[in-house]
């Protein structure tokens, strides 16, 4: 009896797996009769075994045949029979013809039909014809291929990654694991285990080995197993060998005729994308995105409870407000809303982590540069849900000039990619292309990538103290725009400054104008239009690159001057929007005062903010009021003849800004001399040795040993790390600083050591009419230039001008006691040399016109120094912009 049935698999040359067209999971294994075929094995195939199956699997695998059973061993219930195809070609009789199998010896020994032995004496005749044209196994030797089961080392990847080989898929574990023998050569194959490169599909049902209980397959795994199965079981396929799985599997686009098997797979729901795949298919994974989110809309299979994204998909255009962090920004629509945005599937640095946490300042940084104040487009991708630590928020792609912000972030390893969860849609829409550019980042060791952490920039805070921010103020005061970044908003007219190349951070006061308070916080009510000014400084101020002049500090340490962002004065903008008024004296002594009081007259004209209710007779009578105060004030710092204060010097210490400490020649160090005389023999003798009582302050006289020497000498307290319990003194004397444990201080309580009994002898100076370099190499320089010059000799100084309320004089010095007005100044020689320039920005007493001649003297130098490239000006006119 003749039954109908499906070749679902060839195990070798003799025997076929056969399964019901009804009932694809009933199955049946019939050998074919009377011959006997090479053994596939574990441990070695025979020779031409697999020659032999597959010329079978070749001729019968995914075809039906009408097969017959002949006989049956009891034993084992082994069936054995013959098959035709419907094309008419017989079994066993086509595989002996091909000389690919053996008839039995004991066939038909036993066998009484003469129609089977007619059979069997067909089979033999067909054999003979076989050995005679040496067809098949009857080749003679040879036959042997060598069978590897494992890739065996890196080496396999080194040769085989990228390309497209051969291979038959020999068993379906899941829908996504398939054993595969790849035909590399003719000698040897690979039969690994393999991973359909970016699919996973649901897990099979399977045997838990350390119990021995059953795991139900998920929902669909089997399904997507017997997909795979009838389409691919034993036929030859083209992989396309992509890479690796962390546990050393195989991964690889799976290539039959009729396409990639992961497509079909994810068409029909049975698979996910898989993320992990990403940068091993490159461009090749947005085919299988394409036909998973097919899926999707028609909601097959696993995504039958697939829901689409309800959100805007329109692009919206927003300006960036403020950078919260690497991966956080808020941004501002056309109508003045504000609202948080995540960049889609990246994050920036993380606290927690190491090699990461380091980075965190300097992605913020490449991210504000990038963005801040810019206008860009927001393609929202989806929703991040309120949390314990976060607010709901939008994820969202940005991109600016047409360039995706989370790619360059992930491309400059600023940011890493998300993980997302395989049900998480909510991701950006280039999510590839960033997995991608992070492998790529890794590669070149860029970022957190880089294996070490970048060089922070420490800032540090002058406006902490007075002391700090008068010293920052003689290199502040004598620049001009110098470049900063407003770090903070503290009101309309208060801001926190970072200036990168002095690696400082201050509080400026912006000269000339005053706005109204706002409250510190929510609940506090500030003045009538605080918050307006306040709202205005954060939408155009906050975190944007900026320009400063400082003019000079407040009795806190604040810095008075001018902020200008984009190149326009932002006392000037609150001015003219009616949210700060101008204060008359001191716009005048900044020198803004024209600007500022016409923004104010327009404001008033517009009734404006503070001026809503303004009533033009008020301004007549406080003009009136005010004109002689001011007045008086410029006229004080007005020199009428040239001074004539000389003093003998000898200069004790440069300070790293450029400030001069001298010492004044005479009945001054003559004392000094007598009193370290005595302070020396008092600090060595043992009952002088105790130390402090209490913690130092700022400010304190104390005596300190010098690390250099081990002597004592007089100091004052200049800042305190009371955790470290360390002191930075300065050495009053002769002017040097250094920072010093409380253990090697003493109290300076002895009145014969007092500043009352010999005041402090180092002086603090400044070269008149001259600039010294801003750039720290360049004033490196000059520093080391004026050491050359000066070191060890006695000068002459003349006292050009003393600010008693900064405690800084500003002297010209010579090499000896000048002799007419052509006299060579220190002053004129450092600028002829290059190492500085005329100052720019002149204080009141600078514009006397007593100076003019000697500005005229210096700038001829001036000239003369960028002529010859000398110094600062071997690459020419740095003032030139």
């Amino acid at each position: 009896m003749s039954i109908l049935a499906n070749v679902k698999s060839v195990l070798s040359g003799d025997t076929l797996v056969l399964t019901s067209p009804n009932n694809p999971a009933a199955e049946r294994t019939l050998s074919l009769a009377y011959v006997s075929a090479p053994r596939l094995s574990k441990d070695g195939d025979e020779p031409y075994a697999f020659q032999s199956r597959d010329f079978l699997r070749n001729l019968v695998v995914g075809k039906q045949v009408k097969f017959s059973v002949s006989y049956t061993i009891p034993s084992s219930g082994r069936e054995y029979g013959t098959a035709l195809l419907q094309d008419g070609t017989q079994l066993p009789e086509a595989i002996v013809k091909g000389g690919w199998v053996k008839v039995r010896e004991d066939a038909g020994r036993k066998e009484e039909s003469e129609d089977v032995l007619a059979k069997i004496d067909n089979l033999r005749a067909l054999e003979t014809q076989a050995k005679d044209e040496s067809a098949g196994l009857h080749a003679g030797t040879g036959g042997v291929i060598e069978v590897q089961n494992d890739l065996g080392g890196p080496d396999f990847l080194k040769e085989w990654k990228g390309k497209t080989v051969d291979g038959i898929v020999e068993r379906i574990i899941s829908g996504d694991r398939l054993l595969i023998r790849l035909l590399l050569t003719e000698k040897k194959h690979w039969q690994v285990m393999t991973l359909v490169a970016g699919v996973r599909t649901p897990s099979t049902e399977r045997v838990n080995q350390s119990n021995g209980q059953t795991q139900p397959a998920e929902e669909y795994g089997n399904e997507a197993r017997a997909f795979v199965e009838q389409r691919l079981l034993q036929r030859q396929i083209q992989v396309k060998i992509v890479g690796a799985s962390p546990q050393g599997q195989l991964v690889g686009a799976i290539i039959h005729p009729r396409g990639n098997i992961a497509e079909f797979l994810l068409k029909e729901g049975l698979a996910r994308c898989n993320d992990f795949h990403s940068t091993l298919l490159g461009a090749d994974m947005a085919a299988l995105r394409a036909a998973e989110k097919e899926a999707q809309a028609a909601r097959r299979r696993l995504h039958k409870a697939f829901v689409s994204k309800a959100t805007n998909s329109k692009e919206q255009e927003a300006t960036v407000a403020k950078i919260i962090g690497a991966d956080t920004i808020i941004v501002r629509s056309k109508a003045g809303d504000e609202k948080r945005i995540s960049i889609s599937s990246v994050r920036g640095p993380r606290t927690g982590e190491a090699s990461e946490a380091p980075f965190r300042d300097e992605a913020k940084e490449f991210l504000r540069k990038k963005l801040i104040g810019k206008h860009v487009r927001v393609q929202v991708d989806g929703t991040k849900p309120a949390s314990d630590d976060f607010e709901a928020r939008e994820v969202a792609t940005i991109t600016q000039n047409g360039k995706n912000i989370g790619l360059q972030l992930v491309q400059e390893g600023y940011a890493t990619v998300i993980r997302h969860r395989k049900d998480d849609t909510d991701r950006a829409s280039n999510y590839d292309e960033l997995l991608a550019a992070q492998e790529t980042a890794k590669e070149e060791k860029k970022g957190i990538w880089s294996g070490k952490p970048p060089k922070t920039r420490q800032f540090v805070d002058v406006s902490e103290s007075v002391q700090k921010a008068k010293i920052q103020l003689s290199t502040l005061a004598r620049q001009r725009k110098v470049p900063g970044i407003v770090d903070f908003c503290k009101s309309g007219s208060r801001f926190t400054i970072l200036v990168p190349r002095e690696g400082a951070k201050l509080t400026l006061v912006l000269a000339g104008i005053r706005a109204p308070r706002s409250g510190r916080t929510p609940q506090e009510k500030g003045e009538p239009f605080g918050q307006e000014a306040l709202d205005l400084a954060n939408k155009r101020c906050n975190q944007r690159d900026c320009e400063i002049d400082v003019h000079d500090i407040d009795k806190v340490g604040g810095f008075i001057g001018d902020l200008y962002v984009g190149r326009e004065s932002f006392a000037k903008v609150l001015v003219e929007e009616g949210l700060a008024s101008v204060h008359k004296y001191s716009a005048e002594k900044a020198g803004n005062a024209p600007e500022l009081l016409a923004a104010q007259d327009r404001a008033k004209g517009a009734r404006k903010g503070l001026w809503q209710d303004w009533d033009p007779s008020q301004d007549v009578e406080e003009e009136g009021q005010a004109a002689a105060g001011e007045a008086a004030a410029d006229v004080s710092t007005t020199i009428e003849k040239k001074p004539e204060d000389y003093r003998d010097v000898i200069i004790t210490n440069i300070d790293s800004n450029g400030r001069i400490k001298v010492q004044e020649i005479g009945r001054g160090t003559d004392a000094l001399e007598s009193l370290m005389d005595q302070f020396r023999q008092f600090h060595l003798n043992p009952t002088n040795s105790a130390g402090l009582k209490d913690a130092p302050k700022a400010g304190d006289y104390v005596a300190a040993q010098f690390t250099e020497d081990g002597e004592w000498y007089r100091a004052r307290i200049r800042s305190n790390d009371r955790t470290a319990k360390v002191a930075e003194v300065v050495y009053i004397d002769y002017g040097n600083s250094e920072s010093q444990p409380w253990s090697k201080l003493r109290p300076l309580s002895q009145a014969q050591f007092t500043v009352q009994k010999l005041k402090p002898q180092a002086i603090d100076t400044q070269l008149s009419f001259a600039q010294l370099p801003a750039s720290p190499d360049y004033l490196r320089d000059a520093i080391n230039y004026l050491y050359d010059l000066t070191e060890g000799k006695r000068l002459v100084a003349c006292f050009d001008f003393i600010d008693n309320k900064e405690g800084l004089s500003y002297v010209t010095l010579y090499e000896q006691r000048p002799q007419g007005a052509g006299a060579e100044s220190i002053n004129r020689k450092i600028v002829l040399d290059g190492h500085a320039l005329v100052a720019r920005k002149l204080k009141a007493w600078e514009r006397s016109k007593v100076f003019e001649p000697v500005f005229k003297n210096l700038r001829e130098a001036e000239g003369q120094a960028k002529d010859g490239r000398r110094g600062i000006w071997e690459y020419g006119d740095i003032t030139e912009d």
